[in-house]
């Protein structure tokens, strides 16, 4: 099996900060902290990503009320080389780190391994929080934003901001019952800027796997929702589905959320470890709180690419892990 359940993991509370496009998106009320440029008030890039990133650990502390004793152990990943935004940002913490890399799918993947370690009785508290940003990822796997390339319309658009939360074995109104851990899934796509074409066989992939594991039709969730596919990894999404003569009509992707695609200059969508973690820790859960949505699947999704593997016309690996949450009666 490649899915995990869980029996007595809870949602202790969340916070999410964003860049300049971010705020003025569609989920601009859901952010606890935003920013008017990409530099948000930091000298390079690399440190307005982590300034993102502290803000929002430091966000969840102070609306949880919790500090670094109360928890056990943290995980975190991001997009940058040696995932250096989280590692830097962990300095300022006293807790335990298992730093972690899934691409894009770094907010599930460290969701559920916070989950795991609550579930399994190894932490009270954990603490699950991820990073990218537009300008940083460019920089890193394209070409910097400076350059002012000339971009197709699959180009996913990296989302900026980060996302903090902490779970725990005390019953609150949010559960989360499963994750389901994904395979390596490479469909020899090697167009860097495709990436939702790339991620969308892992993505279908993943949740074959959770639908079985768990014996569970799709129907069964209020939404179920992919990390970064956006425009063109949707469509094979559904696609996929069809041809096992299902219809997934409870079935949408944060990169379709998170921004305008008509007022905004994003291309096919939003992409990066924020994406998912923006509008999961932010709009989802607020819709939960609210019993607007009761059961949700998340599947983040992530292009586990090399620039230099992609130089050497290599294609491109992926990988999906899948979370689901359920408000409690």
């Amino acid at each position: 099996m490649n899915t995990i359940k869980f029996d007595n993991v809870y949602v202790v509370g969340s916070a999410i900060t964003g860049g300049p496009v971010e705020k003025e998106g569609p989920l601009r009320d859901y952010f606890d902290k935003t920013y008017d440029d990409l530099y948000c008030e930091s000298k390079t890039f690399e440190q307005a990503e982590q300034k993102l990133l502290k803000d929002s650990i430091d966000l969840v502390f102070k609306k949880t009320g919790l500090r670094d004793k109360d928890i056990d152990i943290m995980f975190g990943g991001d997009l940058l080389n040696q995932i250096t935004s989280s590692t830097y940002v962990s300095r300022d913490y006293k807790i335990p780190l298992i730093g972690t890399y899934g691409a894009c799918s770094s907010s599930m993947l460290t969701l559920g391994l916070a989950s795991s370690y609550v579930n399994a009785g190894y932490a009270n508290k954990a603490l699950a929080f991820t990073s990218s940003h537009n300008a940083t990822a460019e920089r890193q796997y394209r070409y910097p934003t400076e350059y002012g390339v000339q971009k197709p319309d699959t180009t996913t658009y990296t989302a900026t901001g980060a996302g903090a939360i902490i779970v725990s074995n005390i019953i609150s109104d949010i559960k989360v019952t499963s994750a389901t851990i994904g395979e390596v899934v490479d469909y020899e796509v090697n167009d860097a800027n495709n990436m939702g074409v790339a991620m969308a066989p892992a993505a279908y992939d993943t949740l074959k796997k959770h639908f079985k594991d768990m014996n569970r039709d799709p129907s069964y969730y209020d939404l179920i929702l992919t990390g970064d596919l956006s425009t063109y990894g949707k469509r094979i999404i559904l696609e996929l589905f069809k041809k096992d003569n299902i219809e997934l009509n409870n079935y949408d992707d944060c990169g379709l959320i998170i921004y305008d695609r008509q007022k905004q200059h994003v291309f096919a969508g939003g992409s990066g470890c924020a994406c998912c973690a923006l509008t999961t820790y932010g709009y989802i859960l607020d819709k939960m709180r609210k019993k607007e949505l009761k059961k949700v699947l998340i599947v983040a999704t992530g292009a586990l690419l090399s620039p230099t593997l992609i130089q050497q016309k290599e294609t491109i690996p992926c990988i999906a892990h899948a979370v689901s949450l359920e408000v409690l009666e």
